[in-house]
């Protein structure tokens, strides 16, 4: 099974395309987790006890736990430890935004794959396919690339235009007609541009995106499933970081989210 399919399983068995974002930004953990031994996987560890029955994914952002040095590291990979040992049908995401020379990457692979043992990542395409190949080479792993960003700066570039259409559309028909060839691709699209997201499912029809901007971000859940939803009732995986985790009830704050995601999205080809 590779990571599309065990993401669409869970998806299915829950009936849920709701991502948790892991984003334990240190300054907002709840101060009952800063005495703690380790403070940013505890608070972790709660809110995927309280959320975990309604996540088809979990996504940790790797800044929050880089800024904390060595000490953060280890709470990152005992993060995604204990999904895999408690929840291994749910994906693990490592929002890492990586993209380097190919030899540079392999270390990249090396360290996010084996070591931190996440199942997909998100990376940079903009060095190219020989630069990526380290990445796309693992077929057991899914290869999640920025194509257009929820950030409003990211008209800077990925609106520009090349050839007569925008950078971000030629990523997507990159992607879509010569990278993907192990069927381990996904895109990043941002729920912030649904008009955007729509054309890129047009390019892109068997492809299933991340898609950040739900919640803090102000991101429409109905624009989205509207725009990006395939002929499955599938191929979204729809990210809420802040919105969820630093509410004061996160469970309930879940399972809203994932109410009104089902809300708008249609029946699930082969679910229950």
């Amino acid at each position: 099974m590779n990571i599309l399919e065990k993401y669409n399983k869970r998806a299915k068995e829950i009936n849920s395309l709701l991502c948790v974002g892991l984003d334990a930004d240190f300054k907002k953990i709840p101060e009952r987790f800063l005495a703690l031994e380790f403070p940013q996987f505890e608070f972790n560890k709660w809110i995927i006890e309280e959320t975990h029955e309604y996540a088809a994914a979990y996504k940790p952002n790797s800044a929050f736990y880089e800024a904390r040095g060595d000490k953060g590291i280890k709470e990152l990979k005992m993060t995604s430890d204990y999904l895999a040992e408690r929840y291994p049908d749910i994906v693990r995401i490592l929002d890492a935004k990586r993209g380097d020379i190919g030899n540079t990457n392999q270390g990249y692979v090396d360290f996010i794959f084996d070591w931190l043992n996440f199942d997909a990542v998100t990376i940079y395409p903009y060095l190219g396919l020989e630069a990526v190949q380290p990445f796309l080479d693992r077929k057991d792993k899914a290869i999640i690339i920025l194509c257009r960003t929820s950030n409003s700066g990211a008209k800077d570039f990925q609106d520009l235009i090349v050839n007569d259409v925008p950078l971000w559309q030629i990523v997507a028909e990159k992607i879509s007609s010569e990278w993907n060839k192990n069927n381990n691709c996904m895109l990043v699209v941002g729920a912030t541009y649904p008009q955007e997201l729509k054309k890129i499912r047009s390019i892109a029809p068997g492809i299933t995106f991340l898609v950040p901007g739900v919640g803090a971000q102000g991101g429409n859940v109905k624009e989205v499933i509207d725009s990006g939803i395939n002929k499955s009732g599938l191929g979204l995986i729809i990210n809420s970081s802040r919105g969820i985790i630093f509410a004061e009830n996160p469970k309930k704050e879940a399972e809203i989210t994932r109410d009104e995601i089902r809300k708008w999205q249609p029946k699930m080809k082969g679910s229950s």
